[in-house]
């Protein structure tokens, strides 16, 4: 959900998920003069249960002025109405689903030890977070429906090391205090969507790559103990087979008939889908990124999406047919081809779109270029995540120089052959976590036990995100050669519709902002040119304020995209 407000002096926006708020202001083209001695802005949340007030306080972030609150312990979060924002967009990461919040943006004045709320000129915006269709069925909504869960993903973050004190999380329940904070919500959706096949009424049809986490196993295992019909396509090939069969074994799924090995060498078995079938029609899909591994829920950042489309969940049924027969990339790409065509350009209004692999031939990169073309149409805002390598037909369109602001967030650093900054609108990120000592006023951070690619496990794509007609690329396949050529792999392509874009979106810069602020540490660390004094918020109003209205600078792209002039 989406809205903005607006008053004499500012206007401003908010883009609503599940679980994030994004919002970003500004001050009206005629108000200049609102600039001169600006320290910041102060947040403020209320929320509401119909029209009685819940709660109301102001928000909280860890950046502070060095020299006010003195002896507060590092990472501890302070008041906004103290510590001001110092920029012209904030995420609110501690907001819940369907709840109504109204956030009071205030633009603070005077010093840093007497502040001045200009409350005069205060924008306030109301927004409902978004359901979630897998606990209200019955919600009205657009043809397609969806559901979206991504993890935390954050395993080295301030929050952990507060809360948690970078305790190890590996082998931990998930219903312990720790494990319900990583996943977010994305174990319990999993769990729950495998629990609605309840009955003989039902059958579930899976594929699955990492096929090791036992509780998801036991679930399926539940669920045929209920007399729903499951079978399983799983990785027979590669070096998971070992922990799949061991334990497909421990929950008695092969003894049930519920199991089937892939075993095409060519490739890997890469696919993370379920399908969900009533009355032998397919009614859902629940696809994304997650592999069914502990990392892989718990640890690197994942998303598990539903659609509740029985056109899609059908698509996805047949792919499934074809995958059970155990077919090698060679007998696959016509048929995928034939089931998942690509449209010419972009694909028609408010419309989902499968994409099926292997289907490229291996000297062809159609796949890829159709995903960099659609990238190549962004007008405004692009966000890129990337598990491994940035393949070269991304590279030509991250390297254009024009005004799109263009997100990148990368497992790891840009590796040999990767050129993509060549334009000062392209934005990096790699993974990665706050050492000791690496901010005076932050807690040091913990490494990711859990994965070996510790980071980023998303595979997604937004272009436009905030227009009223975004396109969203999801799916497991990691925008890569062999993703479209040999490997098993599922994307959706969703055009047009700002629900789905704005959960997304809220979630990239969620995961982005958190990487970013940490790989410009390392990299500034790795030349000699690190202060880490430099977590501090800036004394003097134009040390930050100068660079947000800078035609060649992406925070003034960002301020006025973001909000939306």
């Amino acid at each position: 959900m989406r809205i903005v407000a607006e008053n004499d002096v500012m206007r401003a926006r908010a883009i609503a998920g599940t679980y994030v708020v994004t919002l970003a202001w500004d001050f009206q083209p005629d108000q200049e003069g609102k600039r001169e001695g600006l320290m910041g802005f102060a947040i403020e949340r209320t929320e509401f249960n119909g029209e009685e007030i819940v709660e109301r306080y102001w928000m909280r972030s860890i950046k502070r002025f060095r020299d006010k609150d003195r002896g507060l312990p590092p990472g501890t979060p302070v008041s906004t109405a103290d510590h001001p924002i110092q920029s012209f967009q904030w995420a609110d990461y501690t907001a819940e689903k369907d709840r109504h919040y109204r956030y009071r943006v205030v633009p603070l004045y005077g010093s840093v030890k007497n502040l001045l709320l200009d409350d005069a000129s205060a924008v306030a915006l109301d927004i409902t977070t978004e359901i979630e269709f897998l606990l209200k069925p019955d919600a009205d909504n657009d043809k397609a429906r969806h559901d979206i869960y991504f993890n935390r993903g954050v395993i080295g973050s301030q929050a952990f090391a507060r809360r948690f004190k970078n305790a190890n999380p590996q082998n931990a329940s998930p219903k312990s205090e720790e494990m319900v904070w990583l996943s977010r919500g994305l174990y319990e959706a999993l769990m729950a969507f495998i629990g609605l096949a309840s009955d003989e009424r039902f059958a579930l049809r899976a594929a699955l790559y990492e096929f090791h986490y036992q509780p998801v196993a036991n679930a399926f295992a539940k669920a045929v103990e209920a007399g729903a019909s499951v079978k399983i396509v799983y990785d027979g090939e590669s070096a998971y087979k070992h922990d799949n069969e061991l334990t497909i074994a421990n929950a008695g799924l092969g003894q049930m008939g519920a199991v089937k090995a892939r075993t095409v060498s060519e490739g890997i078995r890469h696919n993370k889908f379920i399908v969900l079938l009533e009355e032998e029609q397919p009614i859902a899909v629940w696809t994304g990124s997650t592999n069914i591994s502990e990392g892989g829920i718990f640890g690197h950042s994942n998303v598990g999406h539903i659609v509740w489309d029985k056109t899609v969940a059908e698509a996805y049924l047949h792919y499934w047919e074809r995958l059970e027969e155990n077919l090698t990339p060679t007998k696959l790409r016509a048929p995928n081809r034939a089931a998942s065509p690509l449209p010419a350009g972009r694909p028609e209004a408010k419309s989902v779109t499968p994409v099926f692999s292997a289907r490229d031939e291996k000297d062809s990169s159609a796949t890829l270029q159709w995903y960099a073309d659609r990238m190549a149409e962004a007008k405004e805002i692009v966000c890129f995540t990337v598990a491994f390598n940035i393949d070269e037909v991304f590279q030509q369109v991250l390297n254009r120089d024009n005004d799109v602001l263009r997100y990148v967030v990368k497992d790891d650093d840009l590796g040999d052959g990767e050129k993509i900054t060549r334009d000062r609108d392209v934005l990096f990120a790699a993974g990665g976590y706050l050492g000791n000592g690496a901010l005076v006023n932050f807690l040091e951070e913990r490494g990711n036990p859990l994965n070996r690619n510790d980071y980023i496990h998303d595979k997604f794509m937004l272009v436009d995100p905030l227009s009223d007609d975004p396109l969203v690329i999801t799916g497991s396949a990691n925008f890569s050669q062999p993703s479209q050529r040999t490997n098993d792999e599922n994307m959706l392509v969703i055009r047009g519709d700002t629900r789905v874009a704005d959960i997304y979106f809220g979630e990239f810069m969620r995961i982005f902002d958190h990487h970013y602020a940490r790989y410009l540490v390392k990299k500034l660390t790795e030349t000699g040119n690190h202060d880490p004094e430099a977590g501090y918020l800036k004394i003097k109003p134009v040390d930050w304020v100068s660079s947000h209205f800078n035609p060649q600078s992406y925070k003034s792209k960002r301020r006025r995209y973001f909000v939306g002039t």
